[in-house]
């Protein structure tokens, strides 16, 4: 049987996947969640000329040259503006974020006077506009300030307060049931006897999806029985995704394609041209989404970020703004590829043109999970690449997991 391309694989998964729907969050809740709709300003920032500084609010005019001593008529907090207005001659005592009153259209700062009584002794001179916020410099009514599609980081939901949403409209998260299957899986915690193994790659995984903006549901460990498998599958009715960790083959104890296909899967593809990860399975149960992972951790957290993120990216109406094609030089030579993808494990160093260093472990085993770990980036090697000399430019995946 032929290997599905990477690229094939990727672009059944994503096929007339449409974004999840539209609800409100507080502002307090947003923070990593995916922007629905545009953000236009309703309002300008600031909505009046301001005090930059603490000090005088004049006339340009009666600043021009130094020194000169104005009359002191009053003063202006932030929050509390002046009512009158400045004269020729006159001064008002002001404190930044204040509004500029009316007749002023200039701020000396207070380091450049000598207040005695109800006057101000101006000692240095000061141009006209000087220390003054104008209305709109942030932004003004009708300007769009954040798109649809960007992650709400602080700065992002800062501009938002700013604008004076107290709510923001954003994409529901998915939701992605996990179940790592297999008579050999025992918890975190447990001895294992010398036929078994830890599961490690539903934690990986539940921590991976949470990372990039969905709701993950562990279902626990399945053994291979297939009453057991149907009931899992059951439980992860009503979620967006399902991801199967190991099973998914067609050996006689890899029962997780059977019970899925009695469950009435439309298989897509299984088996793909990548390494590590070639046992790859996608299909669909109605609405619900089966990306069906390798059990190996290595193999299905390579996986999931060449798969899984780009689903729930798409899901979550995700703008690719953090996904854009990274370069890299190579740290050391590589031998010409076979037909199969090559995601690398690699660490990256800062490098001295512009480009960072990607340097390959020399072991490469998909068992190695400590070497996942300590690894910064994926190294990408086309089918049939030929051999790849130290400085050579390639293309990464950046572990941001």
């Amino acid at each position: 049987m032929s290997l599905l391309p990477v690229e094939d694989a990727l672009a059944r998964i994503l096929q007339a996947v449409e974004p999840l729907g539209v609800e409100e969050v507080p502002l307090s809740h947003a923070a990593g969640r995916i922007l629905a709709e545009p953000l236009i300003a309703g309002r300008d920032q600031p909505p009046a000329d301001t005090s930059a500084m603490d000090g005088y609010a004049v006339r340009g005019a009666d600043v021009a040259t130094a020194p000169a001593t104005l009359r002191l008529i009053g003063t202006a907090p932030a929050g509390h503006g002046f009512d009158g207005a400045v004269g020729p001659g006159e001064a008002v005592r002001i404190f930044t974020g204040a509004p500029l009153p009316d007749g002023a259209d200039t701020i000396v700062i207070q380091e450049d006077t000598r207040a005695e009584g109800d006057t101000v002794t101006v000692q240095e001179p000061a141009s006209a506009g000087r220390y003054v916020r104008r209305a709109g410099l942030d932004f003004r009514t009708g300007d769009t300030l954040l798109e649809a599609g960007m992650t709400l980081n602080a700065r992002r939901i800062g501009l938002a307060a700013a604008m004076n949403r107290a709510v923001l409209p954003v994409r529901r998260r998915p939701r992605v049931a996990i179940m790592p299957t297999g008579d050999e899986l025992v918890v975190p915690g447990e001895t294992p006897r010398a036929d078994q193994i830890v599961s490690s790659n539903n934690y990986a995984l539940a921590a991976f999806v949470e990372r990039f903006g969905a709701e993950a549901l562990d279902l626990g460990i399945v053994r291979d029985d297939l009453d057991a498998l149907r009931a899992a599958i059951a439980r992860a009715r009503g979620c967006d995704i399902l991801v199967t960790l190991g099973g998914a083959s067609v050996g006689d104890h890899d029962l997780v394609q059977q019970a899925l296909a009695e469950e009435g899967l439309d298989l897509s593809f299984w088996r793909i041209a990548m390494r590590p990860g070639k046992p790859l399975m996608y299909g669909r149960l109605g609405n619900l989404r089966v990306l069906g992972l390798p059990g190996n951790p290595v193999s299905s957290l390579v996986c999931g970020r060449i798969f899984l993120k780009p689903l729930m990216d798409a899901l979550l109406g995700r703008s690719a703004e953090h996904d854009r094609p990274l370069r890299a030089r190579l740290g050391r030579d590589l031998g010409e590829n076979d037909r199969r993808q090559d995601y690398l494990r690699a660490t990256l160093k800062p490098g001295d043109d512009g480009y960072p260093v990607a340097t390959p472990y020399d072991r490469q085993d998909s068992s190695m999970l400590g070497m996942l770990a300590s690894a910064d980036c994926l190294v990408v090697r086309t089918p049939f690449a030929s051999p790849a000399r130290a400085g050579d430019l390639v293309d990464i995946v950046p572990l941001d997991f």
